[in-house]
């Protein structure tokens, strides 16, 4: 009973450490995911931020004035 008993045993921990090895791979996934997102998002604020700046810089500086080409 004791032989049977044990490999009952053995038989769930592994079916439980393969059920963890799951669960921890996807947290990690989930976490490297969630790492890439919030790069994402922070590049995308400061390119966001720059390109505001250049706009206004750009509003705020005169227009150039084109020269009118003479035909002969």
């Amino acid at each position: 009973m004791t032989q049977n008993s044990t490999k009952t045993r053995e038989q769930a921990e592994v079916a439980f450490g393969k059920t963890q090895t799951q669960f921890l791979n996807r947290n990690r996934t989930i976490s490297e995911i969630d790492d890439v997102a919030a790069e994402r998002e922070a590049k995308t604020a400061r390119l966001r931020e720059l390109r505001l700046e250049r706009e206004a810089s750009e509003a705020a500086a005169p227009a150039p004035t084109r020269k009118k080409s003479v035909k002969r």
